[in-house]
């Protein structure tokens, strides 16, 4: 077998099909693009993205890295190294804090974050801790509570 012998398999190649060159073609008239129409015109359609001039989706999404949160909840947070000051056996929650002045404004529900170290048993009743926060408060002897 020579390279001049080969031939691609049988029914393998189809003739290219003739649009618009009359009804014995089988794509005459419309050529199968319909009536009228964008879609039915030579050349090339819309570009990627157009959405028939209302303003396209990647213009209508923000611009830079994060979507904002709508419903965001914002917390009074606080870190553990602050509560170190506090007396042992202290019952740690967002009204007492204000009193003693280690929290000035009410931001909504309190949150503890794990800075710093602890070595004071205290019991803190917060609406949400870190890992590290909870970690540190039980590991001095205190106690975490999240009321519901």
């Amino acid at each position: 077998m020579r390279l001049q012998d080969a031939q691609p398999k049988q029914g393998s190649k189809r003739r290219r099909r003739r649009i618009g060159r009359g009804i014995s073609a089988g794509q005459g008239a419309s050529g199968g693009f319909g009536m009228r129409g964008q879609k039915s015109r030579s050349g090339s359609g819309t570009r990627p993205g157009f959405e028939g001039g209302q303003l396209p989706l990647y213009r209508r999404i923000p611009k830079l890295k994060h979507f904002t949160v709508i419903n965001r909840k914002n917390y009074t947070v606080i870190n553990v190294e602050r509560l170190s000051e506090l007396p042992k056996d202290t019952e740690v929650t967002l009204e007492s804090l204000m009193d003693a002045g280690i929290v000035t404004a009410n931001d909504g529900p309190l949150k503890i974050l794990g800075n710093g170290e602890i070595d004071v048993a205290l019991q803190v009743k917060a609406a949400a801790f870190t890992k590290s926060a909870k970690d540190k408060i039980e590991a001095a002897g205190g106690s975490c509570e999240t009321p519901s």
